[in-house]
């Protein structure tokens, strides 16, 4: 797995003051992306024993919400099982931290995959420029959902997140 940054102390992706690990990889385009550096999957730095002690010191903080999974999209295929991995180890470690994703995958199509045992909170769906709206908390555009994952797997229905 490869990424571009870890942000430290972010409000914007996910509830709380929270890090965001910014991984390399998308094959969705996205027109108007935010942030399409990311797309290359080769992009970035390799995520190594550095790269995740960075990250665990700055989940320690007493502060820190939890971890905000972005990029690119951390579930491109071939991020799925290094993101899976971490996810797990994170949730082990910390597990008072809330772990968001952004994917642009619908909710119906990675439901099933392994990692989403390890995920709290799921943005869903292909940003779509034309549905773009400032305003929205958490997401760029109107088709995406904030999903309540482990209430949705315990129900096997959909959920949406509510902010407590």
């Amino acid at each position: 797995m490869r990424y571009h940054n870890i942000t430290k102390d972010d409000m914007l992706n996910g509830e709380g003051l929270r890090v965001v690990l910014w991984i390399s990889g998308c094959d969705h385009g996205c027109k108007g992306c935010h942030n399409p550096i990311t797309w290359d999957p080769n992009g970035g730095v390799a995520f190594d024993a550095t790269a995740q002690k960075e990250l665990f010191e700055a989940l320690g903080q007493d502060y820190i919400s939890g971890i905000t999974f972005s990029g690119g999209d951390p579930l491109y295929m071939g991020n799925r099982e290094d993101v899976t991995q971490l996810a797990r180890l994170i949730k082990e470690r910390f597990p008072e931290k809330s772990t968001w994703l952004y994917t642009g995958y619908r909710w119906e199509e990675i439901s099933a995959l392994p990692i989403m045992n390890y995920i709290d909170v799921l943005v869903d769906g292909r940003f779509v420029e034309d549905l773009k709206n400032p305003k929205l908390h958490w997401k760029g555009s109107s088709n995406q959902r904030i999903i309540d994952v482990q209430k949705s797997i315990k129900n096997s229905s959909l959920y949406l997140y509510q902010a407590e």
